[in-house]
């Protein structure tokens, strides 16, 4: 009995000894010389459910301001990307007229000369285009380091031929943009009922772009040639085969520097490549474009409908206005001037997914960020090239 009392005191003195007595601030801190209610009462301290549930709501606060700030930052850097294609794409025009001389046709097409649609080929209803209707995205392939994909294009054909069936679905990634909702993947073309059309007893399916070329405030399109007010297309072209004005029609004209066989050199941009916008967004969410270009009897539809809002000719697969457009008026008979993502007619004018306007690329190769509370005449004057205005960036 004495031997076991003092094994356990000399036990008890080592771990005394042995004890770091700086860290002991209490006597409860050494487990030798607590009870053992002390005991029980330490092991079953813990969090309380109020205690658990502050935690909880502190975390979801601190994730709640979290997230909106990597959400922008994660825009921010799809609007830096968004913003290096549309300078690739600018640069690419401008070494295409290095290389011949002028810019790409905003596409290439040949009605005939009566103004009357031949029968072996579907015609587009509003322009009569027969083809082969490459657009200015096919004509910058080379310079977008995408050859590879240029020589499968068979450009001595028509788009809808079977030979190109494969290359002109093909995805460019220079051509979509990060923010752009809606798909980056190849689309099926409609015609005027929302159809899909046939062209050689197949449908066709094209390449998606979020990036247009800018035909300018006003065009010969829609009403300027529809049988409603008795005008046809002929003499429309001159031998430059720019579009001129057509009698009765008020003297509308594209002065953009991208339109039907367009042949836009430095020369005819009065306004200087710097102050005039070449190519713009126009996000897959509202309605499809393509890089390849216009197939006759296409028509582009928006992703929904409104009174002001419908199918439009094929040219809008790749190109859209800036400004007025001649082609859509409101209830009073007068030219509207839109703006960047105005919320209707939005198959025929630039609109993006970017949170407060969308990207610009101007003619120098310049790249701007033009918001949607834009001044709209400075909207207007910097899509039109040969009106010798002058731009007030204060109001971009």
């Amino acid at each position: 009995m004495s031997l076991n009392l003092a094994r356990a005191k000399l036990i008890y003195w080592r771990a005394l000894m042995s004890l770091d007595v700086s860290r002991v601030s209490s006597v409860g801190d050494v487990p030798f010389l607590m009870s053992g209610r002390d005991r029980r009462f330490r092991t079953g301290m813990g969090f309380t459910l109020v205690e658990l549930l502050v935690v909880i709501a502190i975390i979801g606060v601190l994730v709640g301001l979290l997230l909106p700030a990597v959400q922008a930052a994660r825009e921010a850097a799809r609007r830096m990307s968004c913003s290096n294609n549309l300078r690739q794409v600018g640069l690419a025009a401008q070494n295409y007229h290095s290389a011949y001389r002028r810019f790409p046709a905003g596409y290439v097409s040949f009605p005939t000369s009566t103004g009357v649609a031949p029968a072996s080929v579907a015609m587009d209803p509003v322009t009569w285009d027969a083809g082969p209707g490459w657009g200015w995205g096919a004509g910058l392939l080379p310079f977008l380091e995408a050859t590879a994909l240029n020589d499968q294009l068979r450009m001595n054909e028509p788009i809808w031929s079977m030979s190109n069936e494969a290359a002109i679905a093909a995805r460019v990634p220079t051509y979509l943009c990060p923010s752009a909702a809606g798909g980056d993947a190849a689309f099926d073309v409609k015609d005027e009922a929302d159809n899909l059309l046939q062209l050689n007893g197949q449908g066709i399916r094209l390449g998606r772009s979020h990036y247009v070329a800018s035909h300018g405030q006003e065009s010969c399109w829609g009403e300027c040639g529809s049988a409603a007010t008795g005008i046809v297309f002929t003499n429309i072209y001159t031998s430059e085969t720019k579009i001129v004005p057509i009698d009765g029609d008020a003297g509308r004209v594209a002065d953009g520097p991208f339109f039907r066989n367009s042949k836009t050199r430095f020369r005819d941009v009065l306004d200087g490549t710097s102050n005039t916008i070449f190519f713009g967004e126009h996000t897959s969410s509202l309605s499809d474009k393509t890089w390849v270009g216009v197939v006759p009897g296409a028509f582009t539809h928006p992703r929904f409908t409104s009174p002001e809002n419908g199918p439009d000719a094929a040219a809008t697969l790749t190109l859209v206005h800036a400004g007025p457009s001649g082609g859509e008026l409101d209830i009073t008979g007068f030219p509207i001037i839109h703006p960047v993502n105005f919320p209707t007619y939005h198959v025929g004018q630039m609109v993006s997914d970017h949170p407060g306007g969308g990207m610009v690329a101007f003619g120098d190769g310049s790249v701007r960020f033009v918001t949607e509370f834009v001044d709209l005449f400075l909207w207007a004057e910097m899509s039109s090239m040969n009106e010798s205005e002058v731009i007030d960036w204060e109001k971009l």
